[in-house]
């Protein structure tokens, strides 16, 4: 009887447990969805760099929820796309595409002042747009785009967007960093990657001084009702990835994906501890920490020190004039 069954029946049928097992583990690897069915009606969100990515799927699942959902965005093509087709899946049609560079303070500061003629409540800011690992390049003020993107324009979003969050308590800000903050170092000589320029280094700067601003923000909002927290989502595959070296390559980059491809999350299990931490009621009095895997987890001794802490608040508010706006 066995002898009748082919040879390319065992083999296909091994190739398909080996497939399944395969997105098992990807999947255990990956962890679990927030499974929590919370409604978010009437509540304001923003979330940057929404059209891709994380920010993508972090929209998504808000607006599911019936929030309404500012995606503050650089591409409004790309943007509108994306909104469309998440208005449609989600039947909420209180979802808005906003212009907001930051890699310009003037943008970010256009993006402030249109939401406040629109909307008088802020009840959640995630600070997810990012860039990863890219050329030498600046922000309209002269700031390395790393830093200027992920630290000095989330600073300068967020410093504007106080008054509102202090109005619409209990609100939350989620800082989106990454366990590379770990190889991070502040370059007290050298902070706008002036002298020496390695990217690798400065994006892990840009994601230690995430964790820094987190913390020292945590302090000046003690007892307002907003909480501030940083999350770690993950090894993710998006688009922020496309600097890497390797990628540069057809053949690399296949080679990447395909050894990786187990371990590396999707943008929808990447949003997962980013919604997390924007939404769970056990976080309600939790500020000024950093999670991984949806728990509180350890920091570098750099991101501890607090003197550093308050010295980029200082150097952040004179590079962007925080204090004459």
């Amino acid at each position: 009887m066995f002898a009748a069954v082919s040879k390319p029946f065992y083999i296909y049928s091994a190739g398909l447990t080996v497939i399944g097992t395969g997105y098992i583990l990807k999947d255990y690897f990956s962890g679990d969805l927030y499974d929590n069915e919370q409604k978010l009606t009437d509540k304001v969100v923003i979330v940057t760099g929404a059209n891709t990515g994380i920010g993508k799927e972090v929209v998504r699942d808000l607006a599911k929820r019936e929030a309404k959902v500012i995606m503050a965005c650089r591409d409004m093509e790309k943007c509108e796309s994306t909104r469309l087709n998440i208005v449609m899946e989600s039947k909420n049609k209180y979802v808005y595409c906003r212009p907001c560079d930051l890699a310009s303070q003037k943008s970010i500061k256009d993006f402030v002042e249109q939401f406040k003629k629109e909307h008088k409540n802020l009840h959640i800011l995630i600070n997810n747009a990012g860039v990863m690992r890219c050329p030498k390049n600046y922000t309209q003020e002269g700031i390395e785009m790393q830093f200027g993107v992920n630290h000095i324009g989330h600073f300068l979003l967020t410093n504007l967007l106080l008054d509102v969050l202090k109005v619409s308590t209990p609100s939350r800000i989620v800082n989106v960093s990454s366990i590379a903050h770990k190889r991070g170092k502040i370059k007290l000589d050298d902070l706008n990657s002036d002298k020496n320029y390695e990217p690798g280094e400065a994006y892990a700067q840009s994601k230690l001084a995430n964790i820094l601003f987190t913390k020292e923000l945590a302090n000046k909002l003690k007892g307002t009702g907003v909480t501030v927290n940083a999350v770690h989502p993950g090894i993710v595959r998006t688009e922020i990835m496309r600097h890497m070296a390797i990628y540069q390559h057809r053949l690399g980059k296949w080679l990447v994906d395909s050894l990786t491809w187990i371990f590396i999350k999707t943008p929808r299990k990447g949003a997962q501890p980013v919604l997390f931490a924007a939404l769970d009621p056990s976080l309600d009095n939790v500020t000024g920490e950093y999670f991984v895997d949806n728990k509180i987890a350890e920091v570098s001794d750099e991101a501890k020190n607090d003197k550093i802490a308050k010295w980029l608040w200082a150097v952040s508010e004179k590079w962007t004039k925080l204090n004459y706006v």
